[in-house]
């Protein structure tokens, strides 16, 4: 008995302890949940699975679909975990700094603004438009998994800069979501909302230590945001950034492990419920599915590099000598893994299933490729010499 405990201990509870503590559990999670989903909406329980995430719980005058709670309750706890994360690279983290923050924020800009602009001029004057969002965003989960997955061959300084630029992208994707996918407005809730928030920012000034004031605020906080027309994830970063900054480090050590080992997995099994059919997998001959995988693949390494190279080049900023070009431009195709929030914009964008479902495989065919590019472009220990050069040049 003792020596089978020994056994599962070695060979089982060990290497997934340590796969939790390199920040590579979470990304593999996500692939794990995402391969389990494909296959039961495809070729276990197809419909029956599909259907069920939109069963109906809640009482009578708020009852929501489960993927709806999911999406718009359990996601704004990770909009929370977010917005603590942003915060604290404000205050004391990479961000905190003027001199190190530039070159994330302009690499996080020419990720956002390229790919974006990619999708525009696919779907300029089509019915696809609402989504130029979707291939803007980074999925921080996966890509600092796969770079810690990397190891060695990725120097130390590259996984900071994608952790700041990541944590700027995912803050350029709040904004777009707060302005762009808001649904009509109901002034009274967002007046009640503004009150809570405003009675939030007071608790701070006053220096009220026990969070379970700001708990019991912030869910109102939610109630009312979601009832605004504003979406209801917004209400996480708003409690976020009103959190006493020295809780934050033990509120975020408190909700790392059900934000990575439940509630994104649990996005993803709901998320990526698609139905393989000849209508949603003729995707990439509709302008959605070039606007998107590209915009992933192409628009985010082409962004991040051309304007971390260009900002070199007019002294904007300094790069360690210990990154080559190749680091940057594979910097740039992780970042191309959008996933979660892409897949998240996504559900804002459009409101037919059909659609949603194209854009979804979209994503998650961009997201693949720009991982394989990525991988194999920071694995090549011999790359060309001039190329590795540009920056010192």
């Amino acid at each position: 008995m003792f020596f089978m405990k020994k056994l599962i201990s070695k060979k089982i509870i060990q290497p997934v302890t340590e796969l939790a503590e390199s920040g590579k559990l979470s990304g593999i999670l996500l692939l794990i949940c995402t391969v389990i989903s494909l296959i039961l909406s495809n070729f276990l329980l197809g419909e029956r699975y599909v259907y069920f995430w939109q069963n109906k719980i809640g009482i009578e005058l708020f009852s929501k679909t489960i993927e709806h709670w999911i999406n718009d309750g359990l996601m704004a706890v990770f909009f929370l975990l977010v917005g603590l994360e942003i915060k604290r690279e404000l205050i004391s983290g990479e961000l905190s700094n003027i001199k190190s923050s530039i070159l994330p924020v302009i690499a996080a800009l020419g990720g956002v603004m390229m790919p974006s602009l990619i999708y525009i001029f696919f779907t300029s004057g089509t019915a696809y438009m609402d989504g130029w969002a979707i291939p803007s965003a980074t999925d921080i989960a996966f890509s600092l998994g796969i770079l810690t997955i990397l190891g060695d061959r990725v120097p130390a300084s590259l996984k900071i800069i994608l952790t700041a630029l990541a944590i700027i992208d995912d803050l350029a994707a709040i904004i777009i979501i707060a302005v762009f996918y808001t649904a009509s407005l109901n002034f009274i809730y967002l007046i009640f909302a503004l009150i809570t928030t405003a009675v939030l920012i007071a608790l701070n000034r006053l220096k009220v230590d026990m969070l379970v004031f700001y708990f019991i605020a912030g869910i109102l906080l939610w109630f009312f945001i979601l009832k605004s027309g504003v979406h209801a994830t917004i209400a996480g970063v708003i409690l976020a950034f009103t959190i006493p900054f020295h809780s934050i480090e033990k509120l975020e050590h408190n909700l790392i492990k059900p934000v990575n080992y439940f509630i994104l997995p649990l996005f993803a099994l709901v998320s990526t419920a698609i139905p393989m059919n000849k209508e949603s997998l003729d995707f990439i001959f509709t302008p959605l599915g070039p606007a998107v995988v590209l915009g992933l693949l192409i628009g985010k390494p082409a962004g991040i590099t051309l304007f971390t190279y260009l900002s070199s080049k007019l002294n904007i900023v300094s790069i360690s000598k210990e990154l080559k070009f190749r680091h940057i431009l594979g910097l740039g195709f992780i970042a191309g893994i959008g996933f979660t929030m892409s897949i998240f914009i996504t559900n804002l964008s459009f409101e037919e299933n059909e659609i949603v479902n194209k854009g979804k495989l979209a994503v998650l065919t961009g997201s693949l490729l720009s991982a394989v590019s990525g991988i194999l472009i920071l694995r090549s220990d011999k790359s060309n010499q001039k190329i590795t050069q540009t920056f010192e040049s």
